[in-house]
This record gives C-alpha cells, sequence and structure tokens, in this order.
C-alpha cells in the first residue's frame, strides 16, 4: 500500500493525482489516456477528488484539471483520517461502555429503604403494615443484629410482626441459636396465644436477618455499621429474581435448622 493510499486515497484516485502534477492543466479525456483510468471511470474519480478539495477546475472549453500543491493535499488528508479516526474512535468508545453495562448485573429497580433502628416506633408499625400484606405465607431469619441486641430491645417489632398476621397465615421462624438465648422463657407461649400458624426452628448461625413474603417480597435487616447490636435500616425488594433468591437461601437454611416449637 502506498503513502497516499495510506492516507485515504483509492488507486485510480492517487493514478489521477499523481499524473497531473506532472501534467499540469488536462482534460478528462487527456487524464484517462495519461493515468489509464478507464474513460467510464474518470469523471467520477475526477469529481471525488474536487469534492475533497484535491484538485481544480480550469474554466477552459473543454474544462481542465489542475492538481492542488502536494503540501495542501497532503494536510487535506491528514485532517480527513484524523477525523475518520475520531469517529471510530468514539464509536469504540460508545462500544466499550455498552459492553460494561451488558456485563454488570442490573441493579432491582423495585426496592425501598426504611432507616430505623431496632425497636423503634416507627419500625415498629412499619414491620405492622409489612405483615398485613401478608396473604399465605411468611419466612422469616433473625440472626444479626438482634442476636447483639436484648428482648427488651426488639419486643416491641416482635408484637408488631405478629399482631400484623393476618388469621390463617403461615408464618416459618428461623432463629440463630444466639438468638434464642436472648428470648425469654415464656416466648413458645408468646407464639402459642397467636392465631397464625407458627413453626419455629433454630440454626447455629445466621449470616443476615431477612423475610420472604408470599414469595414475591423480601426484606432485608441492614446492621448498624458503627453499632453491632443495632440496625440501621430496612431495605425492601419486589424484583422477582432476587426474591427467589433469598427463598432458596432460607430454604436451605430451614432444612438445615433444628426444630424448636
Amino acid at each position: 500500500m502506498s503513502e497516499l493510499a495510506e492516507l485515504g486515497l483509492s488507486s485510480y484516485e492517487e493514478k489521477v493525482y499523481r499524473s497531473l502534477l506532472v501534467t499540469g492543466a488536462v482534460t478528462a479525456t487527456e487524464l484517462s489516456d495519461i493515468s489509464g483510468v478507464p474513460k467510464g471511470r474518470i469523471y467520477d474519480v475526477l469529481n471525488n477528488l474536487k469534492a475533497r478539495k484535491l484538485i481544480e477546475t480550469q474554466s477552459n472549453d473543454p474544462k481542465q484539471y489542475v492538481a492542488v500543491q502536494p503540501e495542501t493535499a497532503v494536510d487535506i488528508l491528514l485532517a480527513e483520517k484524523t477525523h475518520e479516526m475520531a469517529q471510530e474512535w468514539n464509536h469504540h468508545l460508545e462500544a466499550a461502555k455498552t459492553v460494561r453495562s451488558n456485563l454488570l448485573p442490573t441493579p432491582p429497580t423495585k426496592s425501598s429503604f426504611w432507616c430505623g433502628s431496632l425497636g423503634s416506633d416507627e419500625m415498629s408499625t412499619a414491620l405492622q403494615q409489612h405483615m398485613r400484606s401478608a396473604e399465605n405465607s411468611v419466612h422469616a431469619v433473625m440472626g444479626t443484629p438482634y442476636e447483639n441486641s436484648t428482648w427488651e430491645t426488639f419486643q416491641t417489632e416482635i408484637e408488631a410482626f405478629f399482631e400484623g398476621a393476618n388469621s390463617g397465615l403461615t408464618v416459618d421462624l428461623l432463629l440463630s441459636e444466639k438468638v434464642v438465648t436472648v428470648l425469654p422463657d415464656r416466648f413458645p407461649s408468646l407464639i402459642d396465644e397467636r392465631s397464625v400458624d407458627v413453626t419455629v426452628r433454630t440454626i447455629s448461625d445466621v449470616a443476615l436477618s431477612f423475610d420472604v413474603i408470599d414469595q414475591v417480597e423480601t426484606t432485608i435487616d441492614l446492621p448498624h455499621p458503627v453499632t453491632g447490636g443495632d440496625r440501621i435500616g430496612v431495605v425492601g425488594i419486589k424484583d422477582s429474581k432476587v426474591v427467589e433468591e433469598f427463598e432458596k437461601c432460607f430454604q436451605q437454611l430451614w432444612t438445615n435448622a433444628d426444630p424448636l416449637i
């Protein structure tokens, strides 16, 4: 490939331009014979070169063509190539941006966050309303941060949890062994007093507290980053894929747990 070809000239365009540098002003017919470009193509080639300002015409009869100075031609071709490379670079940047976004998991859009510590009035009210939305089943896991707190701190949340439950609801409650040590001795009787069908199991360790409502919504307790025995808030998610993953986690934990009540 010649240098002019690397800068963007076709073989016919290069032949015509180089010929004009030697001949000076000539007609299209003469240029076809001199350059070897077929007469059926010569006018297309000349029009392309003129549009790119690499040649000029003289108002003779018949019309004659003349090449611009080589320095000017090189500057024009270099500017064209620079623009072309810039467009190609921008295209690659956009492609890379698209690839990055496609490779990353899509964050759930159906989510909300409630800020509130353990046992706070606002969280107890929110939990009660949350339970009232359940129609068939609730799968709940209690570990951190409850296990690092006291019964007096989160008692109101437990009460709100069951007060909000509709009659006939099935509740599977999974507690970490540390949470069990925090509960009062009367906890089994508190469960028996409820109108819902409650099954309680315990497991040695639970990394996260969460629940799954009717397999369509999950809420996740976020431990406080500074105070280990508290919670900074709760995030609620209705994204079906996220809920499905948490339901799978619950079933795995539930299978490995031991009956408590």
